[in-house]
């Protein structure tokens, strides 16, 4: 690392950590926040410190947030009845920004992946079933990602959710909007025709 005094090579490091920004991304943020006035600067600090101090995950779905309960969960107009089953997060945003679906959502915060060391009781799974022993639910998505890893998780919650009485289904997947069909992998031209549609 370049010598740029204990106070520079600090920060440099410190954001090295985060995921995705090498040595030298993290040079050149540092020299960003070296540059900006000192109340961008401290509200950015402060804003790091009020994230990290204040948000936590939502009791009911395990969305990230500064409540009890998570926007998408404490919002009355959703159909709590519909749960989308997502991976993480980052995934449920995915979801929101297409601005179509109108349930409530379960974050597993995983997948099972045997591999990993990770196993069903590292998931929240059970928290899924308290939410559908309540007697609200009446279709649980499951839209894990398209993983061997995501696949896996999603037999296996079919196999325990299906004899509760809900309906449970997979989101499609296969042909990317706008995908040339010469260049698209074998596994996925297989899921698009198991999920072709009436037109």
């Amino acid at each position: 690392m370049d010598d740029y005094g204990s106070v520079v090579n600090g920060l440099v490091q410190e954001l090295s950590r985060l995921p995705g920004i090498g040595q030298r991304s993290a040079v050149r943020l540092a020299f960003h926040i070296l540059r900006m006035p000192k109340e961008e600067a401290q509200a950015l600090a402060s804003a790091v410190v009020a994230a990290n101090q204040e948000v936590h995950y939502c009791k009911e779905c395990g969305n990230l947030t500064d409540g009890d309960l998570c926007p998408v969960c404490a919002d009355t107009t959703r159909d709590h009845s519909l749960i989308m089953v997502v991976e993480d997060v980052r995934d449920l945003a995915a979801y929101e920004r297409t601005k179509q679906y109108k349930g409530v959502y379960h974050i597993l915060q995983g997948v099972i992946s045997p591999l990993s060391g990770v196993s069903p009781d590292d998931l929240r799974i059970k928290e899924l079933l308290e939410r559908i022993g309540r007697g609200q639910v009446k279709e649980v998505i499951i839209a894990t990602n398209p993983t061997v890893e995501g696949e896996t998780t999603a037999m296996y919650l079919s196999r325990i959710l299906k004899p509760l009485g809900i309906q449970v289904t997979r989101i499609a997947n296969g042909v990317p909007v706008g995908g040339d069909l010469e260049y698209i992998d074998e596994v996925t031209l297989a899921r698009a025709l198991e999920g072709r549609v009436s037109l």
